[in-house]
């Protein structure tokens, strides 16, 4: 018993010890604490640093799709937002011939006109591929294009297009707040056409003019009308061709305009025998023209104010004439294609035009010739006069690819809509191939004259074509005119005779057109020329 009394009172001191015991444990829990303080510091610089990524990291990761949850956050508009995958896009023609029967039936047509000059083309301009795959599902909400340019004590710093970007190859995006589209407001140019203020006419919907062009790999710069008229200091900004560049060319004016000022901005129309109309801005001594050829080369239809011929008949050898005026021009933008689908075979005056007479019973007497032959020895022409008479030191040329219609809408999925009317987002989430009607040939043969026949002079390919494939909701449609009136509403309500799906409103759609221009205009940097697997 004393021993079982004597181990409980041992046992009970050794209780009474504990408290004591305690004591050392302080000092250990403020050291835990310290270390988990550390802990903590270290995970949020951490997190400020991921924050801190650069904004060139987290835009590509947009630009590849790897966000997914940036797709989700504005649903409302992703669908409008998103451009379909092009691939394979079918033309309404062939895009050439077999290479054997081509290069017979080419010396065929030249046989028909019997020129002077050799010509004959080569069937590989004829192959080209059709670029349709630069036109990309968007793949994210991304943050739209960074500023070009900035001032800072007078100094302008300029980022222009990277080299190696194909600024032509990504998707349109809906610009909700306005911010970069339109760049300007169809209201405040006084030098727009009724041709093409589609609002004023009658047109209830503007969203045609938020779509902005986002390019996959890089930005486009920011438009600055100021930055572009310092370009144009001095200059001559030219556009030749026919209504299509009137058009583009109609945009140009109302992008730079709006920052002269009243009494010192003119526009002047129908000088040098009614084929030139220029607008000046005289402060900068610079002129934006617009002269009239649509098809380059003379034709029976070069009178600016009456071309409405039945039988077109061209003089493919004959480009003096039109060529004089655009000498001394600091920029030279080409086109020509609409005039050219009226018929699949053209008529081309026998002789080529070399001695063209100034008698109109000269042109009574033509061959017919394939469509792409004769654009190719069009195009032989006029890029021989360029390569010929242009500095390329002093002067720039562009030439636009072409500007598709849009006269068929069971192929983009609306079988009960007429033409192009009543229209409002542009063509989205394909899965089919589109073949709007576009002839793919004309665009390959451009691109393969321009590969071959331009050797001393760049020419620089604007290649609109397939992006603006997607654009069935920008044409002018009934809100424009019809031989000079406005339609009536009557005609209004009869698109399918009236409806006008060549020409596009303003603003819009050409703006981009002129952006690419701009970037180029601007930037030490040119836009990408044809690569050598083109030609």
């Amino acid at each position: 018993m004393l021993q079982r009394r004597k181990s409980a009172s041992a046992a009970a001191p050794a209780a009474a010890k504990q408290p004591p015991a305690r004591r050392p444990s302080t000092p250990l829990s403020l050291a835990g604490l310290v270390v988990a303080v550390f802990l903590v510091a270290t995970f949020i610089y951490n997190e400020d640093v991921v924050k801190t990524t650069s904004p060139a990291t987290v835009r590509h990761v947009a630009a590849g799709g790897a966000d997914a949850a940036a797709r989700t956050r504005s649903p409302d508009l992703r669908v409008l937002q998103e451009a379909p995958p092009h691939h394979g896009v079918n033309a309404l023609h062939p895009r050439h011939e077999p290479q054997e029967h081509e290069e017979e039936h080419e010396a065929e047509q030249q046989e028909k006109i019997n020129t002077t000059d050799g010509g004959g083309g080569d069937s590989k301009e004829a192959e080209e591929e059709t670029p349709q795959q630069r036109v990309l599902e968007k793949p994210s909400d991304s943050g739209g294009a960074t500023a070009s340019n900035s001032s800072s004590g007078g100094q302008q710093v300029v980022v222009g297009v990277p080299e190696g970007c194909d600024v032509y190859k990504g998707w349109w995006t809906y610009d909700a707040a306005g911010e970069q589209a339109p760049l300007y407001r169809e209201s405040e140019c006084e030098f727009l056409t009724e041709q093409v203020t589609c609002m004023r006419n009658g047109r209830r919907d503007d969203s045609y003019q938020r779509w902005r062009w986002q390019p996959a790999d890089c930005d486009l710069p920011r438009f600055d009308a100021r930055l572009l008229l310092e370009r144009l200091r001095n200059k001559r900004l030219m556009f030749v061709g026919d209504s299509l560049n009137r058009n583009q060319w109609e945009s140009m004016v109302c992008l730079v305009q709006s920052v002269v000022p009243r009494g010192q901005k003119t526009l002047v129309k129908f000088v040098n025998n009614g084929s030139l109309n220029v607008f000046t801005a005289h402060e900068y001594n610079a002129t934006v023209e617009f002269y009239w050829a649509p098809f380059l080369v003379q034709s029976n239809s070069d009178n600016p104010q009456v071309h409405s011929v039945v039988d077109r008949v061209i003089a493919w050898r004959a480009i003096a004439k039109h060529a004089k005026n655009w000498k001394g021009a600091h920029y030279l933008v080409f086109n020509t294609y609409i005039w050219w689908l009226n018929t699949f075979d053209m008529k081309v005056l026998k002789g080529g035009g070399h001695r063209l007479a100034h008698d109109e019973r000269e042109w009574s007497k033509y061959a017919l010739v394939d469509r792409p032959i004769a654009y190719r020895e069009v195009l032989k022409t006029w890029a021989k006069w360029v390569d010929r008479h242009i500095d390329p030191a002093k002067t720039t040329v562009f030439f636009m690819g072409m500007s598709p219609n849009h006269v068929v809408p069971e192929v983009w999925g609306n079988p009960g809509g007429i033409k192009c009317a009543m229209e409002t987002q542009p063509i989205v989430n394909r899965t089919t191939p589109l073949d709007i009607g576009t002839d793919w040939r004309l665009h390959g043969v451009a691109r393969g004259v321009l590969g071959r026949y331009l050797r001393r002079v760049p020419v620089h390919f604007v290649d609109i074509t397939a992006l603006s494939e997607l654009r069935k909701d920008a044409h002018t449609s009934v809100h424009t005119l019809r031989q000079g009136k406005l339609l009536t509403p009557e005609q209004q309500a009869d698109p399918k005779t009236y409806a006008d799906c060549i020409h596009w409103c303003l603003p819009g759609l050409p703006d981009t057109w002129n952006h690419f221009l701009y970037a180029r205009i601007i930037s030490s940097t040119p836009l990408p020329l044809p690569s050598s697997e083109d030609h």
